[in-house]
């Protein structure tokens, strides 16, 4: 039996095989290649993967008898105008066994997050979601933030639905328990409290202020906190006011009262009428002319943990219940599940996919519907919130595809753009200089696919090469990676931070490549150089266009160019402070932190090891004479 709890708990070498068919695109020539297919497929649980000519995935299915539910596909009278789309596609397959139903189950979401197949509902979320975790490998654990794999060792608790739940959370945590929130190297350095001290937001247990017992209390009390046991947490702190102030110790009690007033608070903002549900996770879904939205709920232990709207891509002529199920399956693929899952309806597939979801978790999770008391009074609520938030994103995208429209008049466009790219350089008098992308759509900005790009070879004074390299790298490698420009990432309007310099430097990059269809834009900034003043459009053939100064498509093209400026600007502060703390012996090849802190400690400065003797170097504790004389070396040799 495979593991499911395993990161590699599905080997697709030792149970996969692929089946190809011909070339022709039509739907008979798909028809046959899935006919083909059906002859060797076994009667046994499994997932399978339709693809193109190409060889690239459009869609991924589980099966609990592989040879059934393909063979359905070649029933195409029954199949819905979507399905016949795809199979007119297929060329040929991937099959992959697995031992029962509920691994497919997971092995297909997993697979359609990898592949993002474009006939599958997808959740469309880069974002992982932040956890709050009391590390475990200190004698006094530190609390703090977290994204990402949990690979640390120590206590998690979420997930939150957004960071700004976490930091409101990680604040009232230091205010109720004083934990510190510092690295572990600023512990080491610390011979007096830092601020956090002095504004009762840690105990200070860098410099004794704490002992590793009080410490301790203090992370059991969290605990219990976050496990949904506040009421326990009060009552002790009321007791421990009432000793202190009894013993005469007035500072103490105050301390005691303010976190009691600070756990008050807490309770008033964030426990909700909650009482018997403990740890679950609510979801409710709202439809309305094809578009889906979900909205999710998170709370654990009685504490409102947040909650998120989503809109899966790909929902069209796709039934509810079957939009449901995959979301959950993809959602939880990077998450862990709520020992309770709460729904706004049955799924023919729920204990299916509580089996699936107990199966990786190692523990029972259990998904129902609410039909009474404080479970129905929060999916009621979840209920309303899922057809409010989804009345907001239809209203928003009518207004998006408006301006789309407009913008596609105003610059000439064939039919609104799809695939914005938006340029702009940063560097401080030529120092740390890089490019920046942004790119947007007609859902938004798609934060995950900015790119920035070191500057390499032009000179850093010189926006208009820095403006030629950037689009050199990004242009000839889009030409590398797809030349016949199918793979969604070509942009339909390119927007340049600049006046007719940029423009003219771009252009000159797009003709020496050959590309003769994307449209460039130079922006420009008014007068007044604000958002009060009239940019200036610079198009290709000559013209300058304006806008007027309240026209919502100006608003859009400001918000545009704002977004490059922050992504450019962040980039290059972190650049730079980067550059801040390197020392010139991180270029010489074969010196580690060790050798470069000795060398230091013995000469003060990099500077100063750069103009050593070798004589001077040999003498440096810690520097072999090979070492030393590659230092010195380096440094004269150039």
């Amino acid at each position: 039996m495979i593991d499911p709890t395993s990161p590699n708990r599905f080997n697709e070498e030792a149970a996969t095989y692929t089946v190809r068919g011909s070339d022709t695109p039509d739907l008979d020539a798909g028809v046959a290649a899935i006919r083909n297919v059906v002859q060797t497929l076994p009667v046994r649980p499994g997932v399978y993967r339709m693809q193109d000519t190409k060889g690239e995935v459009l869609y991924v299915g589980k099966a609990r008898a592989l040879k059934n539910r393909v063979a359905n596909y070649t029933q195409v009278a029954r199949l819905t105008k979507r399905l016949q789309r795809m199979v007119s596609q297929t060329r040929s397959m991937t099959i992959v066994t697995t031992n029962n139903e509920a691994e497919a189950l997971l092995l297909e979401a997993q697979l359609i997050k990898r592949y993002r197949p474009p006939y599958n509902v997808l959740l469309r979320d880069d974002k992982s979601f932040p956890f709050i975790l009391l590390r475990a490998d200190h004698d006094f654990p530190r609390i703090q933030k977290h994204r990402g794999a949990r690979r640390a060792k120590g206590n998690y608790y979420g997930p939150f639905a957004s960071a700004g739940s976490v930091n409101n959370t990680l604040n009232a945590l230091q205010k109720l328990f004083l934990l510190r929130s510092c690295t572990d190297g600023f512990f080491k350095t610390r011979d007096r409290p830092c601020l956090l001290y002095q504004i009762k937001r840690c105990s200070a247990p860098c410099v004794g202020r704490i002992d590793k017992d009080g410490y301790a209390d203090l992370v059991e009390d969290s605990k219990k906190f976050l496990a949904g046991k506040a009421t326990d947490v009060q009552a002790k702190l009321g007791k421990q006011m009432e000793a202190a102030a009894a013993a005469m110790d007035f500072e103490l009690a105050a301390i005691l009262r303010d976190r009691l007033r600070a756990l008050t608070f807490i309770q008033g903002t964030q426990f909700i009428n909650a009482e018997g549900v403990g740890d679950a996770d609510i979801f409710a879904l709202a439809s309305h002319e094809g578009v889906m939205g979900i909205q999710a709920f998170f709370i654990r232990g009685g504490q409102n943990w947040g909650h998120r709207s989503f809109f899966p891509a790909h929902t069209g002529e796709v039934a509810e219940d079957e939009v449901l199920t995959q979301f959950l399956a993809q959602f939880y693929e990077d998450v862990p599940p709520a020992r309770a899952i709460l729904l706004d309806r049955e799924l023919p597939e729920a204990e299916l996919l509580a089996q699936a979801l107990g199966d990786a978790a190692g523990y029972k999770v259990g998904i129902a519907v609410p039909q009474r008391g404080t479970r129905k009074r929060l999916m009621e609520q979840a209920c309303r919130n899922a057809k409010e938030a989804l009345e907001r994103r239809l209203a928003e995208s009518t207004t998006q595809a408006r301006l789309n429209r407009e913008l596609a008049e105003l610059f000439e466009l064939a039919e609104p753009p799809d695939r914005i790219e938006v340029y702009d350089n940063s560097h401080i008098q030529g120092t740390n200089a890089l490019g920046a992308m942004v790119v947007a759509g007609p859902e938004g900005f798609r934060k995950g696919q900015y790119r920035k790009f070191n500057i390499k070879q032009a000179r850093t004074d010189d926006d208009y090469a820095m403006m030629r390299e950037v689009l050199t790298r990004r242009f000839a490698r889009a030409l590398e990676e797809s030349p016949d420009r199918d793979s969604g990432e070509w942009p339909d309007l390119v927007l340049l931070d600049g006046g007719r310099g940029q423009l003219n430097a771009a252009k000159a990059v797009l003709e020496d490549l050959g590309i003769e269809d994307v449209v460039l834009v130079g922006v420009a900034k008014g007068p007044h150089h604000g958002r009060e003043g009239r940019e200036v459009f610079h198009m290709m053939d000559g013209r300058e266009l304006t806008l007027p100064v309240n026209s919502p498509l100006l608003f859009y093209l400001q918000r545009l160019r704002d977004e490059v400026h922050r992504f450019a600007i962040g980039a290059h502060r972190a650049k730079r402070a980067k550059a801040i703390g390197a020392s010139p012996l991180d270029e010489v090849p074969g010196i580690g932190p060790a050798r470069k802190k000795a060398l230091l400690m013995h000469f003060g400065t990099g500077r100063a090891v750069r103009n050593a003797s070798l004589a001077d170097l040999q003498k440096a504790p810690g520097v072999s004479a090979a070492v030393a004389q590659q230092v010195y070396d380096y440094y004269h040799t150039r």
